[in-house]
């Protein structure tokens, strides 16, 4: 997950910072009207760089692994139950599953390790497909010609953005089951 922390500009009397530093001592008027405009136009553009900024609401995952990954992912939207796979996330880089403000709390996630073997899984069963696939419904995965593949879930704690980071088997129990 991303942290933003918020840091309050203070304003600070132009004049007063002068005169006691000894710098504005043989200014002119001029001089210092033109500073403290030079002053205003520099803060100016660091809070509108600050505000303006685009926010990113994405969900993204992280392979920090060796090895390349596929990964698909489940949710539930308005329309009910769907799966999506396969990105192909290649060793220590990053890859947004979804984009925008994230609309449910719980999303769930199934990798398998290109180089290694294994997979990162879980105990909630969805429908996977072989191939690139979007598929609507868990249910009777079998019958409608799927895989009933497990995926861990993934609690957000209804942020608007979150990044869920694989990990290799050293560094984390979560690691891929062979």
């Amino acid at each position: 997950m991303l942290n933003y922390q918020a840091r309050r500009l203070g304003s600070r009397d132009i004049d007063g910072h002068m005169e006691k530093t000894g710098i504005g001592v043989g200014l002119t008027k001029l001089s210092r009207l033109a500073l403290k405009t030079l002053y205003g136009f520099a803060l100016g553009i660091a809070i509108n760089g600050i505000s303006f900024d685009p926010a990113l609401a994405d969900l993204k995952l992280c392979n920090s692994t060796a090895s390349r990954v596929g990964v698909s992912i489940g949710y539930k939207d308005s329309n009910g139950w769907a799966t999506e796979g396969w990105w192909n996330v290649a060793s220590n880089t990053c890859e947004t599953l979804l984009k925008g403000s994230l609309i449910a709390r719980y999303y769930y996630i199934h990798a398998v390790d290109y180089d290694r073997g294994g997979e990162w899984a879980g105990k909630s069963f969805m429908c996977t497909n072989n191939k690139s696939f979007t598929i609507r419904g868990v249910r009777e995965c079998a019958k409608r010609g799927f895989n009933r593949t497990g995926f861990f879930e993934v609690d957000t704690q209804e942020e608007q953005d979150w990044t869920v980071k694989l990990t290799d088997p050293v560094e984390s129990a979560a690691a891929p089951k062979k």
